[in-house]
């Protein structure tokens, strides 16, 4: 199957997951607070294909990191029953979906940062490289928790469940802590299957990557 229209089927599934998942959510508004990214993020990537388009891999982890905010959106992230499974499984004392959430906060923007710097030439060393993208991950963390901050201000109580803190007193800490810790792994396991990836994508490499 082409790469194109593998991607074009994997937006039609995007779109049918998140219908899907705002059909009956347990808060309308924290549905739509969660899924904003996705509202924003899949009209660039579709006007921007042609100009800039993405490895096979980020478009994957984009999708999947999606599914992870769509069904935070549709149960709030303290009621996924992932994270029930997970905290009976360990013996937790909360629901600790939202740090999955958070760890793919970090591991998929990592790679988005990290394919943008190196095909645009940014950043020349390769540690720099990876201090830069976390420097990146923790930025875009830190804008989430202050964006989950004025939701609290703005609607009150109505943003208990878009908070999800469970009364945890260091949970934007720890958010952000999974999001680092998720952007470490993304460039420690994914970095030469991204870069073969990104050498397909140049003039006169493989297609079909």
């Amino acid at each position: 199957m082409h790469r194109e229209t593998r991607l074009v089927l994997l937006a039609v599934l995007l779109v049918a997951l998140l219908v899907l998942s705002g059909w009956r959510p347990f808060d309308r508004v924290t549905w739509l607070l969660e899924v904003v990214p996705i509202l924003i993020a899949l009209p660039v990537l579709v006007f921007t294909y042609r100009r800039f388009p993405l490895t096979s891999l980020l478009y994957v982890l984009l999708f999947l990191h999606a599914a992870v905010l769509m069904a935070g959106g549709a149960y709030t992230y303290a009621r996924v029953p992932l994270g029930f499974e997970i905290e009976r499984l360990f013996s937790l004392h909360r629901n600790p979906y939202d740090k999955i959430g958070h760890f793919a906060q970090g591991f998929v923007p990592a790679l988005l940062a990290r394919e943008v710097l190196l095909r645009g030439r940014f950043v020349n060393g390769r540690r720099m490289l990876a201090f830069l993208v976390l420097c990146i991950v923790l930025a875009i963390s830190a804008s989430y928790e202050l964006f989950e901050w004025l939701s609290a201000l703005c609607l009150g109580q109505g943003a208990d469940e878009f908070l999800g803190t469970q009364g945890d007193p260091w949970d934007t800490q720890t958010d952000m802590f999974a999001a680092l810790v998720g952007g470490a792994v993304a460039l420690l396991t994914m970095s030469r299957f991204q870069d073969r990836q990104i050498r397909a994508l140049a003039p006169g490499g493989p297609s079909g990557e």
